[in-house]
């Protein structure tokens, strides 16, 4: 399992953090994320390690029927996009484990200057529900290293939190990051002309999936994503579907880590084509913020508050690598 591998390469337990009670959850979360992966300046807390690419996102038809966002009113938006290994070291071999999952952060530059991001991850759905569980299974592998007793605060937590292994069951390290499928595990509201609300979750579907095992993968050299994405980009553009699923009656949407159902229906929204590696990633990547609340009218946030703890910790962990 990804998190026990993680706690393997760790060099010894780290001790347990306590934090003021008026410390807000946000900076919690990015201590924790912290003390398990290290402080690396200029990096991001988690997802450290990326590339940054450009492109276009052309709307389908349908979307309009949905949203009345600029982002779906038919013309061509310009895109930045950054992929992502997970954790927050950022020399992780991408072949390992730990890299899992991937990420996709998606900026459209909307007419009139203003932005609107989505940020996705190759998770199906969250391994927890609230920004407090996240915070103590960051802490739960700090605490958790190769001489703690057993059963460890980690292996304590994981028996509490069944949706924690049955998240990660559904990652694998993709072949290219232009062959791996990324998913919005929160949900949102699209707003049509009409005022009809409909909520949804986002999808970001390649044109085929393609998987490595994990022998293959750990044979890998070490930035074989990251070269091989510009690489691939010289040969021609890389096509995303972007798709909402719909909820249904029922259907949570302010608990990130209950899946819906896969017989929800998919709309298409448009296509998403990358056609350029930008010159200087590392550059670029370290001055980009992307935050999932960040939207347009026409679409909402939903009622699940971890939207906005997100929005909180990537504002924290952005100025702490430009200080």
């Amino acid at each position: 399992m990804k998190i026990r591998m993680l706690v393997a390469a760790l060099a010894f337990a780290l001790p347990h953090v306590t934090y003021a009670q008026d410390t807000p959850v946000e900076e919690q979360l990015v201590n924790a994320m912290n003390k398990v992966f290290g402080v690396h300046a200029g990096f991001r807390a988690n997802h450290a390690k990326g590339v940054v690419v450009e492109g276009k996102f052309k709307p389908s038809a349908e979307a309009a029927s949905l949203s009345k966002a600029v982002l779906f009113s038919g013309g061509e938006i310009p895109v930045t996009v950054r992929f992502s290994n997970s954790t927050g070291v950022p020399n992780l071999p991408d072949g390992s484990d730990d890299a899992n999952p991937h990420g996709m952060a998606v900026k459209f530059h909307l007419p009139g200057g203003s932005d609107m991001d989505i940020v996705i991850n190759s998770l199906k759905f969250f391994p927890v529900a609230t920004a407090e569980e996240l915070r103590d299974l960051f802490l739960a592998i700090a605490d958790s290293g190769p001489g703690a007793a057993k059963p460890t605060r980690l292996d304590q937590f994981v028996a509490g939190h069944p949706s924690v292994p049955a998240a990660l069951g559904t990652i694998a390290t993709p072949e290219s990051l232009a062959s791996e499928a990324y998913f919005g595990v929160n949900a949102f509201v699209l707003v049509n002309k009409a005022g009809e609300k409909q909520a949804v979750r986002w999808q970001m579907l390649p044109e085929k999936v393609v998987h490595l095992d994990k022998a293959d993968a750990a044979k890998r050299a070490p930035d074989f994503l990251m070269a091989e994405l510009p690489a691939r980009l010289k040969q021609g553009p890389v096509v995303f579907r972007f798709k909402a699923q719909l909820a249904a009656a029922g259907d949570s949407t302010k608990d990130p880590s209950k899946p819906w159902p896969d017989d929800r229906k998919l709309v298409e929204l448009g296509t998403l084509t990358i056609d350029k590696a930008v010159a200087d990633s590392d550059a670029a990547q370290k001055t980009l913020l992307f935050l999932p609340g960040q939207l347009t009218d026409g679409i909402e946030t939903s009622d699940d508050p971890m939207i906005d703890i997100r929005n909180g910790a990537y504002a924290i962990s952005f100025s702490r690598r430009n200080p």
